[in-house]
């Protein structure tokens, strides 16, 4: 089964784009060339974004091959289908990688075993409850990438498919 996604570069430092095509060609299994464009959100930064097709799995390991390298802002989507959920994948330097099942309409679906480690962490006074589900549902992740997904509105998608 085969599903679709997005990858958006939101910022990356000039000499870490050759490395970032390498690896989303590793795990694509096809040769890639991005069209880097300045990111004006981040003085000396670039961002890029492609749509991509592959097996279901394949945003996992696109961010797993990501994930970790410092200065590197990134989000992989990818649609639900037939056999699995959506997901998505958001990282930054500061917050470290973020992932969230998603439904058909784009909603993040929060397993019932989470909500529960949430309730009884704030219901211990370890945290606010508010606090928490603002963790589950990425919001972090999301304030502190909203500029650089601005910043990138009008840039180009180009569709790589992977090679199975």
């Amino acid at each position: 089964m085969t599903t679709r996604g997005v990858l958006y570069v939101h910022s990356a430092p000039r000499a870490l784009c050759p490395h970032v095509e390498w690896a989303i060609a590793g795990v694509l299994g096809v040769r890639v060339t991005l069209d880097w464009i300045k990111q004006p959100a981040a003085n000396g930064a670039w961002r890029a974004e492609f749509s991509w097709q592959g097996e279901v799995g394949t945003a996992s390991k696109l961010a797993s091959a990501l994930r970790g390298w410092h200065l590197l802002r990134f989000e992989v989507t990818a649609e639900p289908c037939a056999t699995a959920e959506g997901e998505r994948y958001s990282s930054t330097p500061e917050l470290g990688i973020f992932h969230a099942v998603t439904g058909m309409h784009g909603d993040i679906l929060i397993p019932e075993d989470r909500l529960r480690a949430a309730l009884a962490r704030s219901a211990r006074g370890e945290s606010d409850l508010e606090a928490e589900i603002a963790k589950l549902l990425g919001k972090p992740w999301d304030d502190e990438l909203e500029p650089f997904r601005y910043a990138g509105e009008g840039a180009p998608v180009r569709w790589l498919h992977q090679v199975v």
